[in-house]
């Protein structure tokens, strides 16, 4: 769901032009009205007229100045304090003077220096008793029959206006998380711009100036006038010094330390031209090390061996117990060098075991026994229990809420949600509306979508959006229901068509498109522009595909309606707004929701993977039966035991989902499509190399011996391969993160079922193919019997297999040749170490479109949002337990206006905005704190005001003071008689005491925003503080609100999460005050802020565990370390095809890094198990490996995962596509290189000692070839 947009909740704020009361145009112009030019004398002076819209209109004539009285003075100097002696104003003209600025007065306030610059500009243009000097009439209007002022020119210093610009351009207006110029300068970007704004004469009915004023620098001499040049006021000044957030550019704000550190490059070295990082420079020079020292050790190595010295070799003439030594001598071809070395009647190899290989042997040779002699009784005893487990089904669930699955129960973002959402509120719903323009073919170019028939099709969508009635429980649910109503009457919907109030009407009647590109520089200044629910629109929250501010240029419409959310998504609230999702999405398109989409998405491949078994199936049936041939396929072939195989396989499965399910964890859909596959993959190793190693067996024996033997043979090194790879998946069960551990313990326990019932269950069926093609009775229909079948077996069996002669008379000569081992080393290590470097270009995250089928609507969805989007999710410093009694500090430590600290909370997060880059803080926070603050002072007069009764009194223009019907308000009333709240007396240093605070704190957040004090708390700080136990001086909790900057990529949203958490570190270690940042994505993002101390524990662990086992089973140093490095190999080139092919690291690209440990381990333990139990030399040893297990290998384990991964490919849904089919691809690719090329080069180099020994007969059986 998409987070960028934000909800302005905040205030309605009318055009904060304090334009004073002067006159309305209407006649002719005429120049140099004002005759006259000198000090003591005014320009204009009292009130002659009215304008229609209620605005007084000021006298044209010139007249000396007057002294005022004592009460008129004492006014004047309370707001003008400049002004002293005689005046050019009425206290008439002065009441207006006070009324217009109260508008602007709150949103200056915490700028004192800013505030006194504005004041004075105005005071003096009213009543300084030397107005002629600088004010020039040059235009009348007859109003009434009354002459009034029409035009003027206003001379002012460029000191002044650039100091009153300076003092003012940064003054933040916290509740829209913006600067205050953007209101009452309309973000102008220098004086010239704001005064030309401030100038600008203004329709009837519309805020502004009723007439032109033209600011003017200079005067020409003749005309006897002076630029008016006041004294201006730095916001670094120290008497009327600005918060850091107000004035950056302070000296005390400066010398602070920035509170983001810039993102450190990573190190790099150049050499010429070229520029490499200092890890591949490291890497490199590694490289050029060990292949120095190899070919220094090779070259040494050969010379010795060219040595008659080093040809003399030792013969192992142990003898060991029956238990630690079993046979394993085989019958050697003519061409078997053993054979000619030595073989005497009197002498058979046999194999130096450890003690575990020795147990598990003698179990193995007398449990093969058994079971060939019980096989219905195994068979049934192994599928009861299997049975008995898959009851657990019964409660089966499937656990599909994303904080269920990737936010663990101690995790922190989790636990800051949970604070947030109890104490303050829930983050809100968004519904959204992606329109735009299609791009031209010629130039590519999307055209505007700004125009009259764009607009009224958006008109007649919020039609049909606002008459979408949907059904929960029996009641009708509409927007109007479930919608964010900031002021408690309209819905917060953002859209353009706000600026006609949503109502079609006003389309025509404001003016059409021209109203939109007015507003769309004016939205947050003219009451036109305001929205439905009383407050500005920025248009950037509305509009995308456009650059700058060049509005009229967007080519997409954003529409938003968020909605109420609950902290129980099963709770009433929750239900209601889901249900009218789904009408809203019908409506929009016929699909569901985001999780909707995600379901789809898990069924949506289950042909694909169907057709993946089903391949794997067919593969497996023809690799277990022996050389096709068409006068005995019927016979020799496996389909029903490789039928019976994927079916234990899938009761594996299920016995596993169904135990846990028993015990009440929820499964996932990751399980559901990825363990099957796994499990089936592993299994079939097994299966073909039980049935590889059975046909083995000579035909003379009985098939009680073959099982038996063959048990003997290959049963130790089954027994290890599992027990890794059940290990390696359980390792997965430390991880914090929910997914990757259920996935886990659901995998090690399917592979364990897996397991055992290859060795039970598997073998008795087994037992039964082979009694069925002794018996000459047809596959697949065991109970016709072919008397005319002649098989002939006893050639056919003995007859090497295509791959076991590939393997030992072209692949192993090829990897003997000395050249081929140091090409095969280098490249390897090369690849290796290549992998290191390129890993640390791996990213984490995982795109949501990935996780959707292709053809899911929101997949446009999400490439607009990434194209359009101009505004990032909001983001919350939460504040616990903030003290705000007088005796503590932490209100200076937080706020930020006059007074506060420089150091505070705010104050960084509005210096952190400055350096977006690496902050990605797009704005200032809005702050309750510093508009409660500025709320209670008496600077700001029209808002926190009492009765006489001393209840709360609402500013001038809301009821009860005035009507809701009146077009103007006047200032008498009922509310003539209120009073501020406080005086400057009643405050301490601006701030209010304790009992001052608890009292006025409701009133605030209970206060409506207005033109006369924009202030008001309702609305933009409903939801910011929590009231339960303040009274004890304490808030537990607040929230100030900002904006991350726009998030495109999955790496914007890790790194501004750990920018922001280091942010609020800083400053709660600073401050000693408990802060924290929250975004409704926090959440799921924090598993990527230690994605890779997840990643790389994980493998250290399961690598470690299977280097432990095979240490354990084998008791062999040298053989586990071999093993250690090949699968430690595995992993990191992985990595680096990872990196290679874009993949990022997440959730489901770790489980399978662990499955990738578990499933190479198929590829090496083997082949390094045949190596060891081999005679010869290593380069023979290497060779009688290759012919026993290689073909094994790439038969029943290469091509087996190679068929079923590649069906991967036509998934319809690319997560498939990238995490199973390609990362799969590569890992079976990579086990087969290093597995049947690298591993088998390491072993006839570096290979450990044979365990083969000379032991005098002791049997009559003659001994098993290794044959395929």
């Amino acid at each position: 769901m998409a987070l960028g947009l934000g909800l302005v909740v905040s205030v309605s704020l009318l055009q904060v032009l304090w334009i004073l009361p002067l006159a309305y145009s209407q006649s002719s112009m005429t120049s140099n009205v004002t005759t006259r030019h000198s000090e003591e004398y005014c320009a204009m002076y009292d009130i002659c007229g009215k304008r229609t819209d209620g605005k007084v209109l000021n006298c044209p004539y010139g007249s000396p100045s007057l002294k005022p009285s004592d009460l008129l003075s004492s006014k004047i100097q309370s707001l003008c304090p400049t002004i002293t002696g005689n005046v050019c104003c009425t206290e008439a003209q002065f009441d207006a003077l006070r009324t217009s600025v109260q508008q602007a007065i709150p949103l200056l306030v915490g700028c004192p220096a800013c505030l006194r610059n504005f004041l004075n500009l105005f005071c003096e243009l009213t009543c300084s008793p030397n107005q002629s000097l600088f004010i020039n009439v040059t235009s009348v209007a007859k109003v009434n029959n009354n002459m009034t002022v029409g035009g003027i020119d206003y001379y002012v210093n460029d000191a002044f206006g650039e100091g009153l610009y300076d003092s003012c351009k940064d003054v933040k207006f916290g509740t829209m998380n913006s600067r205050a110029m953007e209101f009452i300068g309309a973000g102008a970007q220098n004086f010239t711009e704001w005064f030309t704004f401030i100038g600008r004469q203004a329709p009837p009915n519309a805020p502004g100036s009723p007439y032109a004023i033209r600011f003017r620098s200079s005067a020409t001499e003749t005309s006897e006038m002076k630029p008016m040049n006041v004294s201006t006021y730095s916001c670094g000044d120290n008497s009327l010094g600005c918060s850091c957030g107000d004035c950056p550019s302070s000296t005390v704000c400066s010398n602070t330390v920035s509170p983001v550190s810039p993102k450190g490059g990573s190190c790099a070295v150049r050499i010429g031209s070229i520029q490499a990082k200092c890890i591949d420079l490291g890497l490199a020079i590694l490289y050029i090390v060990l292949v120095s020292v190899f070919f220094g050790w090779g070259l040494f190595h050969r010379t010795r061996k060219q040595s008659p010295a080093s040809r003399t070799k030792p013969l192992w003439n142990n003898v060991m117990e029956d238990a630690d030594i079993h046979s394993v001598n085989r019958e050697k071809n003519e061409n078997s060098p053993m054979q000619v070395l030595e073989n005497p009647p009197q002498i058979r190899n046999g194999v130096q075991l450890s003690v575990v290989q020795g147990y598990m042997s003698k179990f193995y040779r007398g449990y093969g026994k058994w079971v060939a002699r019980n096989p219905i009784i195994v068979l049934g005893s192994s599928l009861v229990i299997v049975l008995l487990l898959c009851l657990g089904l019964i409660r089966f669930k499937v656990e599909t809420r994303p904080e269920k699955l990737w936010v663990g129960p101690g995790s922190k973002a989790a636990e800051e949600k949970q604070f947030f959402d109890s104490h303050l509120a829930p983050f809100y719903r968004i519904e959204q509306l992606v329109i735009a323009t299609i791009p031209d073919t010629k130039h590519g170019k999307s055209p505007s979508i700004v125009t009259e028939e764009n607009i009224k099709l958006l008109f007649e969508i919020q039609k049909k959006v606002d008459g979408i009635k949907a059904n929960y429980s029996g009641s009708v649910i509409s927007l109007d229901d479930i919608c964010i109503k900031p002021l408690d009457q309209d819905c917060a919907t953002q859209s353009v068509i706000q600026y006609f109030k949503l109502d079609p009407e006003n389309y025509d009647n404001y003016g059409g498109v021209d109203h939109l590109n007015y507003c769309f520089e004016h939205y947050s200044s003219a009451d036109k522009c305001m929205s439905a629910y009383k407050a500005p629109l920025d248009p950037s929250t509305a509009l995308g595909g456009f650059s700058g501010k060049n509005y009229s240029e967007a080519s997409a419409f954003l529409v938003t309606y968020p909605v109420n959310n609950a902290i129980n998504r099963e709770g009433n609230e929750t239900e209601r707004a889901v249900a009218w999702e789904k009408a809203f999405i019908q409506l929009a398109k016929d699909e569901f929701s985001v999780e909707e989409e995600l379901k789809r998405e898990s069924t949506a491949d289950a042909i694909t993977i169907l057709i993946s078994y089903l391949v794997m199936f067919a593969y497996i049936s023809l690799t277990l039966g022996d050389s096709p041939r068409l006068s005995s396929f019927y016979i020799s072939s496996k389909v029903l035991l490789g039928l019976s195989g994927v079916v234990l396989v899938m009761l594996s499965v299920l016995g596993s989902v169904g135990f846990f399910s028993a015990i009440g964890v929820k499964s996932t859909l990751i399980i559901m499509e990825v363990i099957p596959f796994l499990v089936l993959a592993v299994g079939v190793d097994n299966m073909c190399i039980l049935v590889h190693a059975v046909k083995r067996q000579p035909l003379d024996l009985p098939l009680e011996g073959r099982i038996s033997n063959a048990l003997m043979e290959v049963g130790p090194s089954i027994t290890l391969a599992s027990l890794s790879e059940v290990l390696a998946f359980a390792v997965g069960g430390f991880i914090p993160m929910p997914a990757c551990r259920v996935f886990s313990m659901f995998a090690a326990l399917a592979v364990l079922l897996d397991f055992l019932l290859q060795v039970t269950a598997f073998v008795a069926l087994i037992v039964f193919d082979f009694r069925r093609t002794e018996d000459k009775r047809v596959d697949c229909f065991p109970c016709m019997q072919l008397s005319s079948y002649d098989s002939d077996k006893g050639i056919e069996q003995r007859k090497p297999g295509l791959l076991a002669r590939y393997m030992k008379e072209i692949h192993a000569p090829i990897l003997s040749i000395w050249a081929v081992k140091i090409a095969v080393i280098c490249t390897f290590v090369a690849f290796a170490l290549a992998s290191i470097a390129l890993c640390t270009r791996i990213q984490p995250g995982l795109e949501q479109k990935i996780v959707l089928p292709q053809d899911s609507y929101l997949q446009g969805y999400f490439n607009n949002i990434s194209e359009y989007l101009r505004i990032g999710p909001p983001l919350y410093f939460v504040v616990k337990n903030y003290n705000y009694s007088s005796e503590s500090r932490d209100t200076n430590q937080l706020c930020s206006i006059s007074q506060c600290d420089s150091d505070s909370l705010l104050n960084q997060i509005a210096r952190a905005s400055l350096i977006p880059e690496s902050s990605y803080i797009a704005k200032p926070a809005a702050s309750w704190l510093d508009d409660f603050l500025v709320w209670i002072s008496p600077e700001a007069f029209g808002c926190c005001r009492k009765f006489t009764n001393a209840t709360y009194c609402p500013p001038d223009d809301q009821p009860p003071c005035c009507s809701s019907g009146d077009s103007s308000c006047s200032l008498g009333g009922v509310c003539k008689d209120c009073t501020t709240c406080f005086r400057h007396s009643d405050l301490r240093n601006g701030r209010p005491s304790t009992t001052q605070f608890k009292e006025k704190l409701p009133w605030f957040l209970n206060a409506l925003p207005s033109s006369d004090c924009a202030k008001g708390g309702h609305g933009a700080y409903t939801s910011s503080v929590e009231f339960k136990g303040y009274e004890s001086g304490i808030i537990e909790a607040s929230s100030f609100r900002t904006y991350h900057t726009p998030l495109n990529k999955q790496s914007d949203y890790v790194n501004s999460m750990r920018a922001a958490r280091e942010l609020s570190s800083r400053v709660s270690d600073s401050l000693k005050i408990e802060i924290f940042p929250y975004s409704v994505f926090y959440m799921f993002f924090e598993q990527y802020l230690d994605i890779w101390r997840t990643a790389l524990m994980s493998l250290s662990i399961a690598i470690g565990a299977v280097f432990l086992v095979c240490l354990v089973i084998t008791c062999s140093l040298w053989s586990s370390a071999i093993i250690l490095l090949v699968l430690t190999m595995i992993v990191v080139d992985l990595m680096g095809v990872m990196a290679i092919l874009h993949i990022q690291l997440n959730a489901v690209s770790v489980v399978n890094l662990v499955m990738s440990v578990g499933i190479s381990v198929e590829f090496c333990v083997h082949m390094t198990h045949a190596f060891s139990v081999s005679t010869g030399d290593r380069d023979q040893r290497t060779k009688e490996a290759l012919a026993t297990m290689g073909a094994s290998v790439f038969s029943g384990i290469t091509l087996t995962k190679l068929v079923g991964v590649i069906v991967l490919c036509f998934s319809r849904t690319e997560v498939f596509v990238v995490y199973y089919f390609q990362m799969y691809l590569a890992l079976v690719l990579l086990g087969f290189l290093h597995g049947l090329v690298f591993l088998p080069v390491v072993l006839s180099m570096f290979g450990p000692p044979s365990r083969c020994v000379l032991k005098e007969q002791q049997q009559d059986r003659p001994s098993v070839p290794p044959q395929q």
